[in-house]
């Protein structure tokens, strides 16, 4: 049986090139958790990122004991927001940062596939507390504009600023939602330089 992974089905969202680009995202299911603070120091987003990826192999199990149907756990991604927009792009102040972690589900997972997901993972976890807070829910992403980033995530900073100062404004366009990035790289076995990462931004035509 070939295990569905969603970096092949939608292998335009989650390999892109290393140039800008104009992506149409589709609303998409996935289990998420929110939180505040810099993700390198702040202990409840170490706990938010082990609770995701225990209740998205959780949620892998129940569905291939009820459907047959295998996926591979996806990649971890991010919403990040933070008051002044410099906190990315000059300043990276983390500790200003605002960040909803999520991994992507298939489709023809359930919430009520979820919820035993989730009560199972409890049972056999000491951080419950960290996986009550996960939910599953859809987010439509819409027209966006996205690009490959290859090294460290503390060098993200100037593709960032010339996204939003050079090529929004040379297209027409504004954003309109929170900067999302995907991870697809384990840190733990990759050295800073080559790390890949999607960095995508939500748009809409200027006004």
């Amino acid at each position: 049986m070939q295990a569905y992974d969603v970096k092949k089905d939608r292998a335009g969202l989650y390999s892109p090139g290393r140039d800008f680009a104009v992506v149409d995202v589709p609303e998409m299911a996935f289990l998420v958790v929110d939180g505040h603070g810099d993700p390198n120091t702040e202990p409840a987003y170490r706990a938010a990122v082990e609770a995701l990826y225990t209740a998205s192999y959780a949620a892998r199990a129940v569905a291939r004991a009820a459907l047959g149907r295998v996926h591979v756990v996806a990649p971890l991604e991010g919403l990040w927001t933070a008051a002044d927009l410099a906190a990315f792009t000059t300043t990276r102040d983390k500790g200003a940062w605002d960040w909803t972690m999520m991994i992507a589900q298939p489709d023809w997972l359930t919430p009520a596939m979820v919820d035993e997901a989730l009560a199972a993972a409890s049972r056999k976890k000491r951080a419950q507390t960290t996986l009550e807070l996960v939910r599953f829910e859809r987010y439509a992403e819409g027209r966006s504009v996205q690009v490959l980033h290859v090294g460290s995530y503390d060098d993200e900073g100037p593709t960032l600023e010339r996204l939003h100062d050079e090529y929004l404004p040379a297209n027409g366009l504004v954003p309109t939602g929170r900067h999302h990035e995907i991870y697809l790289s384990d840190p733990r076995r990759t050295e800073p330089a080559r790390l890949r990462t999607v960095l995508r931004q939500p748009v809409a035509p200027a006004p």
